[in-house]
């Protein structure tokens, strides 16, 4: 079904993005509602998440060689159960992968291109990426490979522009009211950690297999200090208003400046926002994809690349009907969803993989 071959290495530079792209924009406005001035705590409690879904992503991994969750779900738990915990598992990647589309089209026309219609933004970078995954997992690796200095470089120069403008104050006094708030505010990122459980998808199409779990855990480490550093940086400028903003990084970087000419940097967090969006989308896209293929026991996934990017733009408006929704989503609902789907479905299975496992060698040494 898939013959392409990604390094470990690959595979990292592929997830940093994926996770982080729709992260930085919102999430220090929801840590912020939460946990105040220890909103930069919070990714290091939510992080556990992601060392947690990479974890049962490796594990199941390990004990079903060359399988993805789809296929994993029906060999732990049968043909019928298998079948609807894979659909359950879908229908969350298919509309995860519209709510994605939908949050872009809302930043791109909320922020720059007021008169365009959604549908046409949407249209367009669902159709760019799926060109991108019918090229294949490979030439997906390559573009997240190539995005990659995209993406981060122009958040460290705008950090360095923004500097002269930081109030270390604003983080005083740190854990004023304990670790609860902090813990609180962890709860909103938790679903963006659990993403890294997509690693799943792309384990067997690693050349380098033995090195998953390390770059697994690195990239959840480097999302993690990414986003500690991003809710600096906003609480530095922004201070106690953070919570009331939808695009906190968006109002900071209207404060950058270098020597009066950088100045107003919002043309280049757009420009990250769209590179990110743009391998998120094209990642997710794939999973789903790749797994209705292995659920529908096809032989090739790209038949359903049209069909199914037709569905994500219908269900990019079919649940989420305004910015404040979408927000409302994310702080209320996504976490809980997320967590569901991609930490307490993955650690079912791997319980009744050990369970299953531990009774035939129990059987075997009977006989």
């Amino acid at each position: 079904m898939e013959k392409g071959k990604i390094s470990a290495l690959q595979m990292a530079l592929l997830l940093y993005p994926t996770i982080i792209a729709t992260a930085i924009l919102s999430m220090p406005s929801l840590t912020a509602q939460s946990a105040g001035r220890n909103m930069w705590v919070s990714p290091i409690f939510a992080s556990f998440a992601g060392y947690l879904a990479v974890f049962l992503a490796v594990s199941l991994h390990n004990r079903y060689q060359g399988k993805t969750i789809i296929q994993i779900s029906e060999a732990v738990s049968g043909k019928i159960v298998g079948k609807m915990m894979g659909f359950v598992i879908l229908y969350f990647y298919l509309d995860l992968t519209g709510t994605i589309a939908r949050s872009y089209s809302e930043f791109i026309v909320t922020s720059f291109l007021l008169k365009t219609p959604q549908i046409v933004i949407i249209s367009s970078m669902v159709l760019l990426c799926g060109f991108c995954i019918y090229g294949g997992v490979e030439v997906m690796a390559r573009t997240g490979q190539l995005l990659f200095p995209v993406f981060v470089l122009p958040i460290i120069f705008s950090s360095l522009f923004l500097a002269p403008d930081f109030q270390f104050q604003n983080i005083l006094p740190i854990l004023e009211d304990g670790w609860i708030p902090a813990i609180k505010g962890a709860i909103s990122p938790t679903g963006w950690f659990a993403e890294f459980f997509i690693i799943g998808f792309l384990l067997p199409y690693l050349s380098d297999m033995k090195k998953g779990m390390k770059y697994g855990l690195f990239t959840v480490s480097g999302v993690m200090l990414s986003l500690v550093i991003v809710n600096l940086i906003v609480l530095f400028i922004l201070g106690d208003a953070t919570s009331n903003k939808i695009y906190p990084l968006m109002n900071v970087g209207r404060y950058a400046s270098l020597g009066g000419f950088f100045e107003n940097m919002e043309a280049v967090i757009m420009a990250v926002w769209i590179a990110g969006a743009f391998v998120k989308i094209s990642v997710f896209y794939y999973v789903t994809a790749l797994g209705t293929a292995q659920w529908l026991n096809l032989s090739d996934y790209r038949p359903l690349v049209w069909p199914l990017g037709i569905l994500i733009v219908q269900f990019s408006f079919w649940g989420m009907p305004s910015t404040m929704e979408i927000a409302r989503y994310d702080f209320q609902t996504f976490p809980y969803y997320s967590t569901f789907i991609q930490l307490l479905l993955p650690m079912l299975l791997l319980a009744i993989a050990f369970v299953l496992k531990r009774r035939k060698k129990k059987d075997k040494n009977a006989s």
